[in-house]
């Protein structure tokens, strides 16, 4: 069943938030690059192709209902870091701001009666709830190390691994 337009709006708004998301973590990753970090980059690098994944998934559903998604002007992250808290802290706000905008799609939907939506909705709504969860343990585990270089070494190392 074709969503309404301006549900359609909705979601591509969306889409174009989790591009955004994208290119942050990516600018993200070359900061810490540069800081010479290659295991935190890996992981952030890592999140920004997660990031690309969440739009496909939304674009994948308005074109599964007849919609037609376009991706429309995509801010680009003007961000420079020097540490790995605030990379971290940058981060979770990031983050933070996707969550508001899934539940703005999730009651766009809810008030167009669309419960064709709801599952892939539910689906970013515990997505987000995760990564708000991961990013907050990060940057409370570098808050402890405070920049200290072995620990920060050691995150860098553990990030990596599992990236």
């Amino acid at each position: 069943m074709k969503m309404t337009a301006d549900l359609e709006k909705a979601f591509i708004k969306q889409i174009i938030k989790e591009y955004e998301s994208a290119m942050l973590y990516r600018q993200l990753a070359i900061e810490l690059e540069l800081m010479n970090l290659p295991g935190i980059s890996r992981w952030l690098k890592t999140q920004s192709v997660e990031e690309f994944t969440h739009a496909d998934k939304l674009i994948k559903h308005l074109t599964d209902r007849d919609n037609h998604p376009v991706i429309g002007d995509i801010k680009t992250p003007k961000v420079k870091v020097t540490s790995v808290t605030e990379t971290f802290d940058v981060a979770l706000e990031a983050e933070r701001g996707v969550s508001a905008s899934i539940r703005e799609l999730y009651d766009a939907a809810d008030k167009a009666r669309d419960i064709d939506s709801r599952s892939l909705l539910d689906w970013f709504v515990n997505e987000q709830i995760e990564e708000e969860a991961t990013v907050s343990e990060i940057l409370g585990r570098a808050r402890i190390v405070n920049e200290d270089g072995s620990g920060i070494l050691r995150l860098d190392a553990e990030l990596g691994a599992s990236a």
